[in-house]
């Protein structure tokens, strides 16, 4: 059966391929993406609570970190003025610049304690916003690698009561996207946008601290600020997959040769460019695996190494990236909010946002061990089976 190289990532990659649509190049941060319209309301992940409100600072305080939370039209600059702080300090430990201008609601990681605010401040109004969430769900998960802690100028106070349960703080790994880290968290992306402030196209950057929404119904922590000497480093909470892996992603191997005589070819009788279906094939050839929601989001195409692949239909391209393997990945925008991935590609001839009619070369099979093209069908957020469109 043919597999991707590191087939778990992959298929996460293309799981949240929604977000790619948006992408366009390949860009490392994934920052400057379009909006193309697709609502991530319909995510199957646990429920979660809502943001904490942050003090009449804009500071949300939990045991071992603490976060400010931009107001409408703040820079980095301002932020770290308004806290006492270094600005160029706290932009370089949030990977971005003093000026840069935060969108509003988001979230920014203070590299050491400051004092908490007076007993009975007014929380501030600041909120993520409730703008649409546009798109779907890579995901590994970089580890927070916090910086040692240290209590700022302030007058020194008494820690605020905890604000409920202290979620995980994640720093994004390069090649990391907004979805793969939902989805590697269980969370929904639409979640983690609101409790980060992240902008409507769900754009994150390597360096980035984010926060982790807690499941509703988890019993808020009584934890106590843990107490470090000076010079020491404040401890990092412990991500869920350090204490409970995720499971190996095992292909049982089969006891006989498999028989591919009884897999359909549907490109026997007709070219990529044709057919009745609403799609046509990418390429010519037998499915090698098909749909299994969540296992296989797509159905893989047997292909020789270099043969070319054809657009499904005519439409937009919506995205050309790559996975963390340097994978290519494209994206196709259809009419009826309909996309097209296809992976396991190389010698891509178009570029973001060129139109494409069908049955237009669009790249070439990629050489490996079996030759085969990963196809995907996606409907707004969800994958959908391939099959009841080409045939």
């Amino acid at each position: 059966m043919p597999a991707f190289p590191g087939k778990t990532m992959i298929r996460m990659t293309l799981s949240s391929i929604a977000l790619l649509t948006v992408a366009g190049c390949v860009d490392e941060d994934f920052r400057r993406f379009g909006d193309l319209g697709f609502d991530t309301s319909n995510a199957a992940r646990q429920a979660t609570v809502a943001r904490p409100q942050p003090d009449s600072r804009g500071v949300i305080s939990y045991p071992n970190y603490q976060v400010a939370v931009a107001r409408q039209g703040d820079t980095v600059a301002d932020i770290a003025n308004r806290l006492g702080l270094d600005g160029a300090r706290l932009a370089r430990y949030n990977a971005l610049k003093p000026t840069t201008v935060l969108n509003r609601g988001e979230v920014v990681s203070l590299p050491f304690r400051v004092a908490d605010a007076p007993a009975g401040s007014a929380p501030a109004t600041t909120s993520a916003g409730t703008e649409r969430i546009d798109i779907t769900s890579l995901a590994s998960g970089a580890i927070d690698r916090a910086e040692g802690t240290q209590t700022a100028a302030a007058a020194p106070s008494t820690p605020a009561p905890p604000v409920g349960a202290e979620p995980i703080r994640h720093k994004v790994a390069r090649g990391e996207t907004a979805y793969s880290i939902a989805r590697y968290y269980n969370v929904s992306a639409k979640a983690l946008a609101e409790w980060n402030g992240l902008p409507s196209d769900m754009s994150v950057r390597e360096g980035q601290y984010l926060l982790i929404p807690v499941a509703a119904g988890k019993a808020p922590a009584p934890a106590t600020a843990a107490i470090t000497q000076p010079g020491q480093g404040s401890p990092t909470p412990e991500p869920p997959s350090a204490a409970q892996p995720l499971p190996e992603d095992h292909t049982p191997a089969a006891s006989t040769p498999v028989d591919r005589s009884a897999a359909p070819n549907l490109g026997t009788n007709r070219t990529a460019a044709s057919g009745g279906g609403k799609f046509a094939m990418p390429v010519s050839g037998a499915i090698l695996r098909p749909y299994v929601k969540g296992k296989n989001d797509g159905v893989d195409i047997s292909a020789s190494a270099g043969t070319p692949v054809k657009a499904a239909d005519a439409g937009t391209v919506a995205a050309i990236t790559k996975d963390t393997e340097q994978v290519p990945i494209l994206v196709l925008r259809h009419e009826g909010g309909l996309l097209t991935v296809y992976a396991n590609i190389d010698g891509i001839t178009v570029k973001k946002g060129d139109r494409v009619s069908r049955g237009q070369t669009i790249a070439k099979v990629r050489a490996g061990d079996t030759g085969f093209v990963h196809f995907e069908v996606r409907k707004g957020y969800d994958s959908v089976d391939p099959m009841p469109y080409l045939q």
